[in-house]
């Protein structure tokens, strides 16, 4: 029997299990060991040539991946928001390989890849699937592009793709302790009153694993598949936006219920409506700031700022300016919304806002 044929077995059984206080270590067992047979299906073939995948190096200050069914408007989208020229067309499987193109907003260089269409079974690796998704493991965001015209089916069903080979959308890391240790049993314990689990299941899920010596300590009520992220350490948590596009098929009422919803973004790519919008929600997700420098005795440099991410401190903005910026500092000035009155005098550990200016003196 092939892994396939293993995950669709277990499928099917955790499909007809009954959830009750009875079957939950039973359903705890099978989940684990889903999570096993899908890692081993991820991992590319032995005999697999190197050069199979696509090959794309990261640039810029941040990485989008366009993922989406095909024909939903993803080449178009990246021909009109950057200078790349990606192939379009009426039919399906227009684009077959990953193209990259760069978005230029607020100062920032945001790469944008535009990834060949998705179809169902891709985390199984049909079609391109295995090649796409282990892109979009890479990617600072995720832009999932979907049909206005067709509801939310394409929406579940990618995310559904994405949730089975470890990418998890808008969601937290789980806050919780593993270590494997060479002996002394499980160790289990937790800060708070957990309704999800207990001691014996995260013994069983261990079991599965064959991990007979750990300590686990739970610092929030989180479920066994929580657990089973973290056990497998191979999860990525990624931000993602939702991008409807052909708003100009549908009805005005239809197009207010789904730019509700949120993470939405809703466009028309041939009519060219609402791209702004997706630009600065594209912008907010990334988490991205711009902070400008100034030389003692002169105007700041607003043509050339800094991007960097949200929550940084002077001592990142050192270390962009110059490596050994930071080792020589003395204080900074700053300039801005993170400061009580402009300018203040920082240390290194001060978090900066977007559009701050900063002057840093050295020792």
């Amino acid at each position: 029997m092939g892994i396939l044929e293993k995950i669709s077995e277990i499928e099917k059984e955790i499909s007809r299990t009954q959830k009750n206080k009875a079957t939950e270590y039973h359903l705890g067992v099978l989940k684990a060991k889903l999570a096993k047979y899908r890692a081993q299906l991820l991992e590319p073939p032995k005999n697999a040539s190197k050069g199979e995948g696509f090959d794309v190096l990261k640039s810029g200050d941040a990485r989008v991946a366009l993922i989406g069914f095909p024909s939903v408007g993803k080449s178009t989208l990246l021909s009109t928001l950057t200078s790349t020229e990606s192939e379009t067309a009426a039919y399906e499987f227009t684009t077959l390989t990953c193209i990259p193109g760069v978005i230029e907003y607020k100062g920032a260089n945001i790469q944008l890849l535009d990834l060949p269409g998705i179809i169902e079974g891709a985390s199984q690796g049909k079609g391109r699937g295995r090649q796409v998704i282990s892109v979009a493991r890479t990617a600072d965001l995720v832009l999932m592009m979907l049909d206005a015209t067709k509801q939310d089916v394409q929406r579940s069903l990618l995310e559904k793709e994405l949730e089975s080979v470890g990418i998890r959308l808008n969601k937290q890391k789980p806050n919780i302790y593993f270590k494997i240790k060479k002996g002394g049993g499980i160790a289990f314990n937790s800060t708070c009153l957990l309704t999800k689990v207990d001691e014996k299941l995260v013994q069983m899920i261990l079991h599965e694993y064959k991990i007979f010596n750990a300590e686990v300590l739970f610092r929030e009520d989180c479920t066994a598949d929580e657990l089973i992220d973290v056990i497998s350490a191979n999860r990525v948590y990624l931000p993602c936006m939702y991008v409807y596009n052909k708003i100009d098929q549908i009805s005005l009422e239809e197009v207010d219920r789904i730019a509700r919803q949120p993470n939405s973004v809703v466009v028309s790519c041939n009519m060219k409506l609402n791209l702004d919008s997706l630009l600065d929600t594209l912008w907010e997700c990334l988490s991205l700031i711009r902070v400008y420098t100034k030389k003692p005795g002169q105007p700041p440099d607003f043509d050339d700022g800094l991007i960097l991410r949200r929550g940084v401190t002077v001592e990142h903005v050192c270390h962009t300016i110059h490596r050994t910026l930071a080792a020589n500092f003395k204080y900074a000035l700053v300039w801005g919304t993170s400061t009580k009155y402009s300018p203040q005098r920082v240390g290194i550990q001060h978090v900066m806002d977007d559009e701050d200016v900063i002057q840093v003196v050295k020792k």
